[in-house]
């Protein structure tokens, strides 16, 4: 098989991965949630700057691995991962000790997510008791959404752990996608938002999740790449797509390629300075796009090698790889701008 096939046949694998057939067996009931994880073990983080892991690897040898030069910190909450891929998925929540789940995740968003903010902090990104990707679309709304509270509540313990024993008064950046975007919506608001822990966020990177405009008091969007104490947020889908599909005006939209919110600002191909999808050790220049419209960022359709399998209309699952080189860039700049403050 060549290596074009192979690469093809990864990209499409990739893409499906949320096409699972497992799914949770009745309501949700607290009393069979898997044992809550135990945040003073280092198997309880995905990455952590005191063990080895997919988060401290880089795309080229041209990028390097700050976390051991750096006096911010960046907490990551990674997307669902948990798809009833296997047949054993279909409880509502995940086990933090469940072994297939955690490489996939390890493989996947801690490889080509989390990595892109190794040049900017010391990644911290919990395993937790992730909800079902069924809780997002099952006609049981009240199990979705208790298993959507029991995977924030870990978020938020592992979140309490890390300040209390880590942090020490480190600047930090919170980074998520998907699922951890909206319990990291739900964390700036219960810890961060109008309280004195507010004084060392340098930006938040909620992206994957719709942010409305009201969701927050006082917390603003980022409206220049260099501003501080601010969110990013984004969802992305396909041009054509996207014109007629979209229509969420009141949701906040960021443009990663300029870092501005304005509506009908394009962005060429020619600013991305390169998208990181697979393989891991390739970076794509140009690969696409940006402009901000009615509440979503449109792209162009990506050219990489195998992206004729990439049909799929909305890019979702490529929302911070089709822009990890600007992404990891202006975390280090916001990074910058924070301590020139």
């Amino acid at each position: 098989m060549n290596k074009i096939l192979i690469l093809a046949l990864a990209v499409l694998s990739a893409c499906c991965s949320s096409c699972g057939f497992a799914r949770p067996k009745g309501p949700f009931m607290a009393s069979q949630a898997p044992p809550v994880p135990d945040y003073a073990q280092l198997d309880n983080w995905a990455a952590h700057p005191d063990k080895k892991d997919p988060a401290d690897r880089t795309p080229c040898p041209n990028l390097k691995d700050e976390q051991a030069n750096t006096g911010v910190d960046v907490f990551f909450l990674h997307p669902t991962t948990y798809t009833g891929s296997l047949r054993e998925q279909d409880h509502w929540n995940a086990a933090v000790s469940e072994t297939a789940t955690n490489t996939k995740t390890d493989e996947s968003t801690i490889l080509f997510q989390a990595s892109i903010f190794n040049g900017a902090g010391r990644v911290f990104a919990p395993r937790y008791r992730q909800a079902h990707l069924r809780a997002f679309f099952d006609k049981d709304t009240i199990s979705a959404e208790k298993a959507l509270d029991l995977a924030y509540a870990d978020a938020k313990a592992a979140f309490e752990y890390y300040l209390k024993h880590w942090n020490n008064g480190r600047p930090f950046i919170i980074a998520s996608h998907s699922q951890g975007a909206r319990h990291s919506l739900y964390l700036l608001r219960d810890m961060v938002e109008g309280k004195p822990l507010e004084r060392q966020l340098v930006a938040a990177y909620l992206v994957g999740w719709p942010v409305r405009k009201d969701f927050f008091k006082t917390l603003q969007p980022c409206r220049s790449p260099e501003e501080t104490d601010c969110y990013c947020t984004w969802r992305t889908w396909e041009r054509k797509f996207g014109r007629r599909k979209a229509f969420e005006k009141d949701v906040v939209c960021t443009n990663p390629l300029l870092w501005t919110i304005e509506e009908g600002k394009y962005a060429p191909k020619s600013a991305n300075l390169g998208g990181v999808v697979r393989p891991f050790c390739a970076i794509y220049p140009e690969i696409v796009d940006a402009e901000v419209y009615k509440g979503v960022l449109l792209a162009s359709r990506p050219r990489f090698p195998g992206s004729i399998f990439f049909r799929t209309k909305n890019y979702h699952v490529g929302d911070l790889n089709l822009y990890y080189m600007n992404v990891r860039e202006n975390a280090g700049t916001r990074v910058k701008a924070f301590f020139k403050k």
